[in-house]
């Protein structure tokens, strides 16, 4: 049977069996070498993307699908250059990462988690007290990436009549939220920023020790979005120095690998990458990443393409 349909890096088991079922589809591992022409679709996630040596590996590729909204782990410009289509699965995990980022934001802010650490420990029975937390109604929140996700952020965060203000490479026409110039600008007027912003080369690194410093020691940081957008060793700094008062992250620069600096703090929520991950969600992932498949192989389209 020809092999035209391949899988890249590790997907959910449920996405991996269909493939399998509707395609033979083998890992890249798996993959024969007599079999290498013949693949056109590569299925991947957004963490592990397809890059310039895997494309060289499959010279017939015409497709790559991804399962995930973030897709900055495969190389666009360089599939693009060979006439190679991209897509994701947007929409379907937008309230889930919305919601998560407002769990992260409440939990962080009044300390739910440290504090239930604080019970088990035992410190509530010795008649200790924890410190006092801050309220989340009425915070001025600064949204990094006002998309889809930043929008849902948004939209969630009126119903704690925050003040919201945001940051995109241009303003948006659609909204009445306040525009920031810049990351710092966004954070210098906020107690309170949520990073919902596209991973890749154009925003790594884009808060920095001038953005923490600016958000100061009383504001809060939350990341839903990729880990690489953050320069983490300075988010430690500042927490260790008291220049942030805290940071819920669900997204880290190395993962699954967590610096040690964060993990013992208890200022800092840390989650395993978790925003989209509802048995809801991720099973309308799972079938528009099929979807994407079945319409490529078809018609040679995508239902959702990305820019190349």
């Amino acid at each position: 049977m020809t092999t035209r349909v391949v899988v890249v890096g590790t997907l959910r088991p449920a996405l991996v069996q269909a493939l399998r079922d509707c395609y033979a589809a083998p890992t890249l591992e798996e993959l024969s070498p007599e079999d290498t022409d013949d693949v056109e679709i590569a299925v991947t996630s957004g963490t592990w993307g397809v890059r310039a040596e895997h494309m060289n590996r499959l010279p017939k590729l015409r497709a790559i699908v991804n399962f995930g909204v973030g897709y900055d782990a495969t190389d666009v410009a360089e599939a693009t250059r060979r006439g190679i289509v991209v897509s994701n699965t947007p929409d379907v995990l937008t309230d889930c990462v919305a919601d998560a980022a407002v769990g992260l934001i409440i939990d962080v802010m009044r300390g739910l988690s440290a504090s239930d650490r604080f019970v088990r420990r035992g410190e509530w029975a010795r008649g200790a007290v924890p410190p006092p937390a801050r309220r989340v109604t009425g915070v001025r929140a600064g949204i990094l990436g006002l998309g889809r996700i930043g929008l849902a952020i948004a939209h969630r965060l009126t119903a704690f009549d925050a003040t919201i203000s945001y940051h995109n490479r241009r303003p948006r026409t659609d909204v009445d939220y306040a525009y920031a110039a810049s990351p710092r600008e966004l954070a210098a007027n906020c107690d309170l920023l949520v990073i919902a912003a596209a991973g890749g080369d154009d925003s790594r690194g884009l808060v920095d020790t001038t953005v923490l410093d600016a958000l100061g020691p009383r504001g809060f940081l939350v990341n839903v979005a990729r880990g690489s957008v953050v320069d983490e060793p300075a988010v430690a700094a500042a927490l260790e120095e008291k220049r942030l008062a805290g940071a819920g992250l669900d997204v880290f620069a190395d993962e699954p690998h967590v610096p040690a600096a964060l993990r013992e703090r208890d200022d800092v929520v840390l989650l395993p990458h978790l925003g989209s991950a509802t048995v809801e969600t991720r099973t309308a992932m799972t079938d528009l990443t099929l979807a994407n498949v079945a319409r490529f192989l078809d018609e040679g389209t995508l239902v959702t393409p990305v820019p190349g």
